[in-house]
C-alpha cells in the first residue's frame, strides 16, 4: 500500500512558484534554529551517484566572513545580506580512499562486511578512480553537486525559506579564504538563503518559463 500522499500537489506548486532567485535579502530576518536544521539535513539526505556524495557543505553565518565573500561574489550582496551562506564545495580529486570511505560506512550502516561489498567497490573504482579516458572527475563532482543545490532550494521552498543560487563568483577566492584546498576540496557553487526584503523589486515580477508542451515530450 502506497503512503499517504505528504503534501499536495497544489501546495508543491504553489511553493515553487513562490519561490525566485532573491536579489535582495532582508538582513534583519534570520532563519530560525529548527528550520535550519531541517535544511541541513535536506543537503545531507541529497542523492548522489553510487551514493558517495563526493561534497561538503560550508554554511557561514559570520558576518565579518560574509562581508569578505562580497568582492568575491563580484560584488553581489546577497551573500552578506541573507541569514545563511552554503558553499558546495565537492572533492577535488576523488580518490581510491574516498571510495574505502564509503565503502566502511556502507558496511557499518548496513550491517554486512566490507568484503562483501567488494563487488560494489570493484564497479566504482571502474567508473571512477582513475578516471577513464575523456572523463572529467571533477566535473562529475561538480554535477552532484548541483543535485545537492536543487534539493536544497526547493526544501526551502516548501519551508517559506528564500534562496538565491549563485555561480557569479571566483571560486579560487572563495577556497582560499575557507582553507579548502588544503582539505582537498573546491568550490562549485554557492546558494544563499534567508528572507526577501520587502523591496526587492523581482519579487512581484511574473515568473517566465517556457510552456510544458515545449519543454516536455511524452513516449507512452
Amino acid at each position: 500500500m502506497s503512503p499517504a500522499k505528504p503534501v499536495s500537489n497544489e501546495i508543491l506548486l504553489e511553493q515553487l512558484r513562490w519561490r525566485y532567485a532573491v536579489k535582495k535579502f532582508d538582513p534583519l530576518r534570520k532563519i530560525p534554529a529548527d528550520d535550519w536544521q531541517t535544511l541541513e539535513q535536506a543537503l545531507v539526505l541529497t542523492p548522489s551517484s553510487f551514493g558517495l556524495q563526493p561534497w561538503k557543505f560550508i554554511v557561514i553565518t559570520d558576518q565579518t566572513t560574509k562581508e569578505k565573500l562580497v568582492p568575491m561574489s563580484w560584488n553581489q550582496r546577497q551573500v552578506a545580506d541573507a541569514s545563511h551562506v552554503v558553499v558546495y564545495a565537492v572533492r577535488k580529486p576523488l580518490t581510491e580512499s574516498d571510495v574505502d570511505r564509503f565503502v566502511a560506512i556502507t558496511a557499518e550502516i548496513r550491517g554486512v562486511s566490507v568484503e562483501s561489498l567488494g563487488g560494489f567497490k570493484k564497479m566504482m573504482m571502474g567508473s571512477l578512480v582513475p578516471p577513464p579516458p575523456g572523463f572529467d572527475i571533477n566535473h562529475w563532482a561538480t554535477l552532484q553537486a548541483y543535485i545537492a543545490l536543487g534539493n536544497f532550494m526547493t526544501s526551502a521552498a516548501m519551508l517559506g525559506i528564500d534562496t538565491c543560487p549563485m555561480e557569479g563568483i571566483v571560486p579560487a577566492k572563495y577556497d582560499e579564504l575557507l582553507g579548502l584546498t588544503q582539505e582537498g576540496f573546491g568550490t562549485a557553487v554557492v546558494c544563499v538563503a534567508g528572507y526577501r526584503a520587502a523591496d526587492d523589486k523581482y519579487a512581484s515580477l511574473p515568473k517566465v518559463r517556457f510552456p510544458a508542451t515545449e519543454v516536455v515530450r511524452h513516449i507512452s
